[in-house]
């Protein structure tokens, strides 16, 4: 499959989970391990609606929507990211996307916009092997909102030197796809490509 950008295109902005790297449902493994201890519920269809959004973010949600509450919020986070790490030897790269950003790189300028966490987040592409091929990583602690919000987008593109309306996202989550539309920004579903 190729892919060939819109005109006017001038800096490309990927997701990380789900969209570089098949990581979804090692995180969701990852949130059950967590959760089943505190008598949370997380079923995949309510995990994956709540795609993209930071690990205290889904927290909250799903406190509030259990009416379980939340004691220790910061070692509910520590534990589910060091959760995801255990499975961090099984995520492999999608490849349909990667070949986009190979084709791409050192071509036009390119960013990862992740509502994950920057340390999960680099340990995440360099185990994909493509490290160092964006001129920008804009994670979780870089925005003060987040997904569907557009901020994780709009900084993805001002650090990137581009316009918002010349960058083009690629995602995996109806909710990140809602951002991109907010930054006003072209957005390719690539649940598409698998």
């Amino acid at each position: 499959m190729t892919w060939t950008p819109p005109a006017g295109t001038r800096g490309l902005i990927f997701d990380c989970d789900g969209t570089l790297a098949d990581t979804m449902p090692i995180h969701h493994r990852a949130w059950v391990a967590m959760l089943t201890p505190h008598g949370i519920p997380f079923p995949p269809e309510r995990f994956y609606r709540l795609g993209g959004m930071p690990t205290a973010q889904i927290i909250g949600v799903l406190s509030r929507e259990t009416g379980v509450a939340v004691t220790d919020l910061d070692g509910m986070v520590h534990a589910k990211e060091s959760a995801f790490l255990d499975f961090l030897h099984e995520v492999t790269p999608i490849a349909a996307v990667v070949a986009v950003a190979e084709a791409y790189r050192n071509k036009l300028p390119m960013a990862v916009a992740s509502g994950g966490y920057r340390a999960v987040v680099l340990q995440t592409l360099a185990k994909v092997g493509i490290a160092g091929w964006f001129d920008a990583v804009v994670c979780a602690e870089d925005t003060a909102r987040h997904k569907p919000e557009p901020d994780v987008f709009l900084e993805a593109a001002r650090r990137l030197g581009v316009p918002p309306e010349a960058c083009v996202v690629f995602e995996d989550t109806d909710i990140g796809l809602e951002a991109a539309a907010r930054a006003g920004m072209h957005a390719v579903d690539v649940r598409a490509w698998r």
